[in-house]
């Protein structure tokens, strides 16, 4: 058994460059019970050594992850997409304050470090169409630009987001876009975004 103190496990998540953690990790690292990992975790975040993400899903303060990664890992499955991917692909010009991902599990919303995570459900089959990408040194999952166009097209269709006049659809394979909206299964949504596009393209 190791020794289970906040030095080597800020060591240890540091040198292996793992910025999210749970209880389940400290104690196969340190070869500890589960009581005395979540007692170690609970009495550190509340001295603020230890930031609490989620339930049962930690970080360092001064090791802390992106927002994108965090963003990934408060719901697995997730991608980032919507408003979030459309402006890291430069697709509208806002400044996005909110992380928004696509899940296929339930439709939640997290706030951590006042910064506000939201989470859309789609069908499993819609599920695809992103990318494992290096940002900030580290692997997130992001929607292809196409992806995210056909994503934030969906919810603007469903009435569960409005439709942004800024919006570059020509910089995307609309082909693209229409194939990855074939799969939310309904042929309507696909000529709702052949109008959107003829009027905004």
């Amino acid at each position: 058994m190791k020794k289970l103190n906040l030095h080597r496990l800020e060591s240890y998540f540091i040198n292996n460059h793992q910025a999210v953690f749970t209880a389940r990790d400290v104690m196969n690292i340190f070869d500890v019970e589960k009581r005395t990992a979540d007692v170690f975790l609970f009495n550190n975040v509340k001295k603020g050594a230890i930031v609490r993400l989620k339930a049962g899903l930690f970080s360092l303060p001064n090791h802390m992850p992106s927002q994108f990664e965090i963003a990934n890992r408060l719901i697995i499955p997730s991608y980032v997409s919507l408003d979030t991917a459309l402006s890291y692909h430069n697709l509208i010009p806002e400044t996005v304050y909110t992380v928004s991902s696509i899940t296929s599990k339930a439709t939640k919303k997290f706030e951590v470090n006042n910064i506000g995570y939201t989470y859309q459900k789609i069908k499993k089959e819609a599920f695809t169409g992103y990318e494992l990408k290096n940002i900030y040194d580290q692997n997130v999952y992001m929607a292809s630009p196409e992806k995210a166009v056909a994503d934030f097209l969906y919810f603007v269709y469903l009435g569960k987001r409005f439709y942004n006049d800024r919006l570059s659809l020509k910089k995307v394979n609309f082909k693209i876009v229409k194939d990855y909206l074939s799969l939310f299964g309904n042929e309507n949504i696909i000529k709702f975004a052949k109008k959107i596009y003829n009027q905004h393209a």
